[in-house]
This record gives C-alpha cells, structure tokens and sequence, in this order.
C-alpha cells in the first residue's frame, strides 16, 4: 500500500509541476524561467540550458491550456478529412505535421466520413479548443458553414476541394490538368472506348471529369454518358465502389478498354474484380487512377497514376499557415495550386497492335 501511495503522489505531483516550481528549485524569477520557454535573447546560453535541464529533470510540462486563454490561440492545428484511413489524406497529414512540428505546432486529427452534419460538429468541437489555426478537406454541398466558421476568427484552410463563392485560403492539385493528364495518357496507349469513374459532385469531381472530357471532345469521342459511372462516395469505400463500379460498365455493350478512375483506391478496386472476373489489365481494360499513392507499384497490376503530390500540399499548408500566424494584419487569401504529373505504370502499359506485313514473293533467277 506504502509503494501504491508514493507512485500516486509521484504522479500528483508530475501533473502539477509548474514553472514557479522550477524557478524556485533554482532560485531565479518566472520571468526567467518563461523566457528561457520562449528562448529569449535576454538569456544567456548557459541559464537557459540550466533551467530546461531542470524543467526535464522535474518532468514538467507546460499549461498550453493557459497559454491559449491568454493568447488566444494554441500549438494546436485542426485537420479534418473524409476519411483517416485514405492514403492520399494520411500523406497530406504527414506532410503538414512533419513541416509544422519543426516550429512547435502539432497536429489534432478527425474523420467526416463524407458526412457534412458530421464535419460541421467536428469543425465546432476543435474550434472550442482555440486552434492556431484549421485545415479542411470539406465534403460540403455549399459554402454556408464554411462561411459562418471563418467569421469565429480561426484562420481557416481548405484542401484538395474548394467553393467558387467562398473567399478562402487554399491548397491543392489542379484538378482540370488531372483529368486532360488521364485521358491523353489513355488516348495514347491506343484506347478506344474510354469510360471514367467519376466522383462526388464537388469541385474535385467535377474539374477532373471536365478535364478530361474536354481532351476526348478535340479527338473527335464524346463522352456518352453511359461510359460514366458515379460512385456514392469518393473518398470512403473505395475498393468497393470500384468493383461495383466495374460491375455497371460490363452491362455496356462492349466493355470500355479504357478506365480513368476518380482516385487510387477505387483503382485498385476495379484491377482487383477485373482480374478475378476474368478480364485482363491493361490487355483487354487499360486502368489509370490518381493520387499516386504509396503502395501503386506493389499491387498486382502496377496502377498508372496522376501523381498530385499530397505530400508537397501537406508541407505547403504548412508553410501558409505559418505566414498567417505570423502576420500581425489579416493579409487576402492565398491559393496554392500545384501541377499534377504523370506516372505511368503497368495498368496502361498496352501492346501496340502488331502490324502484319505481307509475305514477300521471290524469283529464282
């Protein structure tokens, strides 16, 4: 009972160490002890090493709690996305935590799960944590919460999707050079008969099926509308909305052999219940997808991609939100927008048809 007691009190008192305590122990003011917090210039090198020495030794932490009532804002950055599980939302958390964790910013992580009403309690429950700032891949239908949060004073964020009526800082891929990027790359492995899985009716899904649209129109092929398949969710689901998916194109006619699909995921999903009905990739259905993600080249098919460096958007967001902190005025909103690329694989990797030459008659002289 005796060691019971002494482990709680040691625990008590690790809670409630604070920074009177360290500046007791060593006989300087709080002050002192405050700026050596905050790596004065004030402060030699030599107390300033003594006092963080101290702080580990007595294992104290500092009451960002406080330091946010008093602030007015934390270390604390807000993300939510649709999904936490989703490769290419995990590189863009990577990269932003990464980039922010450098200058004593971290991360605070949630998943809408393409649900707005769910999105909207996740946004008001970090917003009542004072955040420095938050970042939002916003699944939305319109701009109307997005408009409301940003009065709160939070700087605000947006990623991968934006709104045409919305004044906002954002950062992203562009969506319309993603979708020409997939159709010229499926044009120029010989495909035919292109169909595109589409995604949700937001800004994403609509720049990158507009994009690619547009390539297919000055090559003479109209998009029919039943080589165009919408899935019920982007971001969440995936490998099954792209079995399902290809499910729908075998009821064509003809099968497509080309397949541009909305993101990496529903991909994977399509090669996987292409390749177990049957059908070959990329011989008989040549499959590109976006997002370029870490496991592309390892699944059984090496999926082409667009590649829309998600984790170059991570660390750019970081970057502007450590511009907005630091300025002392509200400056406009900045866009960010960077170029996608191609990353060709072996899911478009189609053989050219052979030409069969004519047999060459000879004379015997």
């Amino acid at each position: 009972m005796d060691e019971f007691l002494t482990w709680r009190v040691c625990i008590v008192h690790f809670m409630t160490v604070s920074m009177k305590d360290i500046a007791r122990e060593l006989g300087v003011s709080v002050v002192t002890v405050s700026k050596a917090l905050r790596n004065h210039p004030d402060l030699s090198k030599t107390t300033r090493e003594r006092i963080l020495l101290k702080m580990k030794e007595m294992r104290y932490r500092p009451n960002l709690t406080a330091r946010s009532l008093v602030t007015g804002r934390s270390s604390l950055i807000g993300l939510i996305v649709p999904d936490l599980i989703h490769p290419f939302f995990a590189e863009i958390a990577r990269g932003l935590s990464r980039a922010l964790r450098e200058h004593g910013y971290f991360i605070v992580m949630a998943s809408s799960e393409e649900d707005p009403e769910l999105e909207q309690q996740e946004i008001e429950h970090m917003l009542a944590h004072r955040l420095g700032a938050l970042v939002v891949a916003s699944c939305q239908t319109g701009s109307e919460f997005l408009q409301r949060t940003q009065l709160e004073g939070t700087p605000l964020i947006l990623v991968d999707r934006s709104f045409k009526d919305l004044n906002s800082h954002f950062v992203g891929s562009d969506d319309y050079s993603v979708g020409k990027l997939a159709a010229e790359h499926l044009l120029g492995a010989g495909c035919k008969r292109i169909a595109h899985i589409r995604g949700p009716e937001n800004s994403v899904g609509r720049r990158r099926l507009k994009g690619f649209a547009d390539v297919l129109k000055t090559h003479g092929m109209e998009m029919a509308q039943d080589h165009i398949v919408q899935v019920p969710r982007g971001d969440v689901d995936g490998r099954s909305n792209g079995a399902d998916a290809l499910q729908r194109l075998k009821t064509l006619p003809r099968l497509p052999d080309g397949l541009f699909c909305y993101n990496d995921v529903i991909a994977v999903g399509v090669i996987n219940e292409a390749l177990s009905q049957g059908i070959e990739v990329p011989k008989q259905l040549a499959v590109i997808g976006c997002g370029n993600l870490h496991y592309d080249t390892e699944i059984r098919v090496p999926l082409s991609s667009i590649d829309q460096r998600s984790d170059e958007i991570g660390s750019r967001t970081a970057s502007l939100i450590l511009d907005i902190l630091a300025e002392e005025v509200p400056g406009k909103c900045r866009q960010i927008i960077l170029q996608p690329k191609l990353m060709a694989r072996n899911s478009t990797a189609r053989k050219p048809p052979q030409r069969i030459s004519k047999p060459v008659s000879r004379t015997r002289g």
